[in-house]
């Protein structure tokens, strides 16, 4: 099954070009990552695939539909994401376990909706998954970095999504909240029952285990697309960053460094 196919896409806003030329295609049980610099178009291209933007031209196809022929409204509750800009929205004095319940509603900040045992049930036990079920009763303003990006994931898989996207989870965090976050990124990639996924990062040390394919982007143009181990290549990599690179893989992570 294809879950997103995006053909000859292109992304404008005013003058500037945001994306140009996109072609990609998600089949289901793909885990992919997408790399680039700073301002390569990695965010907005994530925004596509989750039903926040529409294409300028060309067409994107998501869970069977495409975008201008769809309620967006019934699309995106199929979608789950973490982002820094939806981790902003959340107000720090709301509870943990409210913050992953109130996906349910597609909404940031419980007011008066109401929530079966089911619902309650499947928050705590995301919680309980991402390790971070003892903070349940917590404040989101309390919590540290780390912790709020893996209440951000749980909050992404509350509505059980067929697609996942995870927009950079491991920004802001020390090398133990790092290195824990990308375990626990590793054993979802490598879960069979976990939806399809694409994670953005711009650091190949982030990239988890289990990842598939790759698509490295820069100044909103492809510079490679594929299955990962063909695409991650030190020349793709120079190119993506407009720098010579040594690329190195060991024990299932990526490292790069200048040449």
């Amino acid at each position: 099954m294809i879950v997103a196919q995006l053909t000859d896409v292109a992304l404008r806003r005013g003058t500037a070009t945001l994306l140009d030329g996109i072609d990609m295609q998600i089949n289901e049980g793909d885990r992919w990552v997408i790399v680039g610099p700073n301002g390569a178009g990695k965010t907005t291209l994530l925004s596509l695939l989750a039903a926040q933007s529409y294409p300028s031209s060309g067409t994107v196809t998501l869970l069977g539909q495409t975008l201008g022929r769809v309620d967006v409204f019934e699309l995106r509750p199929r979608i789950g994401i973490a982002s820094s800009a939806i981790a902003a929205r959340v107000p720090a004095h709301e509870r943990v376990r409210d913050v992953v319940l109130s996906a349910a509603y597609g909404i940031v900040g419980r007011w008066r909706e109401a929530y079966d045992q089911r619902d309650i049930d499947r928050a705590n036990k995301l919680l309980d998954a991402w390790q971070v079920g003892h903070l349940a009763d917590r404040t989101y303003g309390t919590l540290s970095e780390g912790e709020r990006k893996r209440v951000d994931v749980a909050r992404a898989l509350m509505t059980d999504p067929e697609l996942l996207l995870l927009d950079e989870p491991g920004a802001g965090l020390d090398l133990a909240g790092r290195e824990k976050l990308v375990n626990s990124l590793t054993q979802l990639c490598r879960d069979a029952q976990a939806p399809t996924s694409v994670v953005v990062t711009h650091h190949l040390e982030e990239i988890p285990m289990g990842i598939t394919h790759a698509m490295l982007l820069n100044r909103g143009r492809v510079i490679a697309a594929g299955p990962l181990e063909s695409t991650l290549t030190a020349d793709n990599l120079s190119r993506t960053y407009d720098l010579p690179l040594r690329l190195t893989h060991d024990d299932g992570r990526w490292f790069a460094v200048s040449a």
